[in-house]
């Protein structure tokens, strides 16, 4: 007779209430059908280039030197209680994981021993990692160990039951390790470490990495690993969520490629016997690789770690036009190439007058209690340098301000008006600079001018991977606002996944309304702008004196204070000690006046030296009293 085990919740009122919203929500759109997978999902079906679990050595000792790939390491190490990991296939991570899983049941309470529960998306995967977990309880633990098939009873909300075929491994510590063939419904009855492999395949997955949190109450700890199954998949969304620090996952990206260059093929030939070259590796990665054909979207997908579906606009019109504002101005500047030969006086007066009659009167709106943050996308000619202002809310939401647009202006016109701005925005924050290429100028005189506060951006796919997610999420949360223009909208419809990072395309080009060529300018200018306001901010400025000391304009009160400490002097009265200082200097300036007209008058009765050693006398107490007041 096969054994059972009873799965409780834990959490039976969160549970009910999840049934409930689950049972309340409308049909949801569905999504676009993912590619199929060219590489089986069954490890015995795979090709025989790729290892398998089944084929570890009788003495594979996977803590002896140079086994642990470099990412197995890091993984290994990475003790945070949520573990996020992207990665190509056969990266050897699953194994990492067994280890990890095989050393924690192994150990008693004390030592952090645990429970842990491994859900793959199929049986055999399961299979493939308690073969891993008995081969290492063996080498690693000193235990021998049995895999027990067994059918783990999984208590549903409705009282009933259903029976999940599984694995388990118990050892002499009391806890056990249990791999599941399939997602139990009552996933938060589940008490220790849960594994949720290939998350990308789970059936309901949004629905999976919700009921997880609940394991947090109870200081479990969760990790989650997956290759990619689309763009649109949940799995690609809590990526995209963790890398713009919406949640509190630790992200680890394992590319196939990373995996060979870290010696995954060293391993497979260790694991074979056979001796490693470079010839035999760059043969085999090849084999591999050339296996897809033509299909290199499921390649990138399944190797590359990139979704395959993500070839599209990162945000729609619908979404960018729901947190647009059309108040918000947008100023546009476009120079003739007459302009910048002619004579230098011509040019300034001309841009003062641009400044004066189209900046100044939006920048004299802006509130002055609020910071204000600005980024820059560069461009001298061709495309247009775009500028996009943003205050920072008391509610944290990012709101447009002003937008200019410069064409065809040279770069000392744009220093100047980037000069201008920066000085004139009440409780200038940080500014983001694109200092790639020709802009590299511009970025470096605004940090010679304001420090800390500018930052010199290489805008680079590392850049955009690590922020354009955070702006994308942005717009889902409605915590930015940009301008309601249409080219603005347009150009964040450009903002598109680039080997799965978003960015505009290189060669991306359409026409604006005004007839000249765009490049998504606006959207890396919003970007950049972004991450200003993410930055710490340095201020520079005047500290008026409160007038709680000694306020000579107020009624002395009895303990010789006035007012309240938190008040601050008006900037149309004068520092503390202005009337004092003045009316000892009108008395010195008095008594000079009258030393002078009475030495005259004595200049000729007492001699000179007495009328001068008289005329000194006062103007000796003014220099007493100026080292008094130092």
């Amino acid at each position: 007779m096969i054994p059972t085990q009873k799965g409780k919740s834990m959490l039976a009122a969160g549970a009910a209430m999840l049934g409930a919203l689950t049972a309340q929500a409308g049909t949801p759109m569905p999504l676009p059908a993912p590619l199929a997978p060219v590489m089986s999902r069954n490890p015995a079906q795979l090709p025989p280039e790729l290892p398998r679990g089944f084929e570890l050595p009788e003495d594979h000792d996977p803590l002896a030197a140079g086994i642990l790939m470099d990412h197995q390491k890091e993984w290994l190490e990475d003790q945070s209680s949520l573990k996020l990991c992207e990665k190509g296939r056969r990266t050897g991570i699953t194994y990492a994981e067994a280890l990890d899983d095989t050393i924690i049941a192994a150990s008693a309470r004390s030592q952090g021993g645990d429970n842990v529960f491994y859900i793959g998306d199929t049986k055999d995967k399961g299979r493939e990692f308690i073969g891993y977990v008995a081969h290492f309880a063996k080498i690693v633990a000193k235990e021998l160990v049995d895999v027990e098939e067994f059918l783990f009873e999984d208590q549903l909300e409705d009282g009933t039951s259903k029976f999940i075929s599984a694995y388990r491994v118990r050892f002499a510590s009391g806890f056990r390790v249990e791999a599941l063939s399939s997602r139990p419904e009552n996933i938060r009855g589940l008490q220790g470490i849960v594994v949720i492999d290939e998350a990308a395949f789970h059936k309901d997955v949004r629905q999976v990495l919700d009921a997880v949190n609940a394991l947090l109450i109870w200081e479990g700890k969760i990790r989650i690993i997956s290759t990619h199954n689309g763009v649109l998949n949940p799995f690609n969304e809590l990526i995209q969520e963790a890398k713009a620090g919406k949640v509190s996952y630790t992200l680890h990206f394992i590319p196939f490629q990373k995996a060979v260059d870290n010696g995954l093929f060293k391993r497979v030939c260790l694991t074979k016997g056979k001796p490693w070259s470079q010839e035999d590796q760059d043969a085999w990665e090849a084999k591999i690789r050339g296996a897809y054909g033509v299909r290199t979207a499921q390649m990138r997908q399944e190797l590359d770690a990139i979704p395959s579906d993500a070839a599209g606009s990162a945000l729609s019109r619908v979404m960018i036009e729901s947190n647009s504002d059309r108040s918000i101005p947008v100023i546009r500047w476009a120079l003739q190439d007459a302009f910048k030969s002619a004579p230098a006086e011509e040019r300034k007066r001309i841009m003062e007058t641009w400044l004066r009659e189209k900046l100044r009167p939006v920048l004299d709106k802006l509130d002055p209690d609020r910071r204000h943050d600005f980024g820059q996308d560069f461009a001298r000619s061709g495309d247009g340098s775009v500028i996009i202002v943003n205050e920072l809310g008391r509610d944290l939401v990012r709101r447009g301000k002003l937008v200019i647009e410069l064409r065809n202006v040279p770069y000392e016109t744009q220093r100047d008006v980037v000069f201008f701005l920066g000085d004139a925005l009440p409780r200038f924050g940080h500014a983001a600079f694109d200092a790639t290429g020709n802009g590299a100028y511009l970025a470096e005189v605004a940090q010679q001018r304001w420090g800390e506060r500018v930052s010199e951006v290489k805008l680079n796919a590392g850049w955009y991977g690590a922020n354009s997610p955070a702006y994308v999420e942005a717009f889902a949360d409605g915590t930015i606002v940009v301008a309601g223009d249409d080219d603005i909208i347009r150009d964040h419809q450009a903002l598109q996944y680039v080997d799965g990072i978003i960015r505009v395309p290189e060669n991306f080009r359409y026409k604006g309304g005004d007839g000249f060529d765009r490049h998504g300018d606006a959207g890396i200018a919003g970007i950049l702008a972004w991450y200003a306001s993410r930055q710490g901010a340095t201020e520079y400025g005047y500290t008026p004196v409160p007038i709680a000391r000694a306020n000579p304009y107020a009624a002395a009160s009895d303990d010789g204070w006035d007012g309240d400490d938190e008040e601050v002097r008006s900037w149309w009265k004068p520092p503390l000690g202005t009337g004092l200082r003045r009316s000892i200097w009108a008395g010195a300036l008095k008594g000079v006046r009258s030393a002078v007209i009475g030495a005259a008058t004595r200049w000729s009765d007492l001699g000179p030296k007495n009328a001068l050693s008289g005329l000194l006398t006062p103007l000796k107490l003014i220099s007493v009293r100026q080292e008094q007041w130092a």
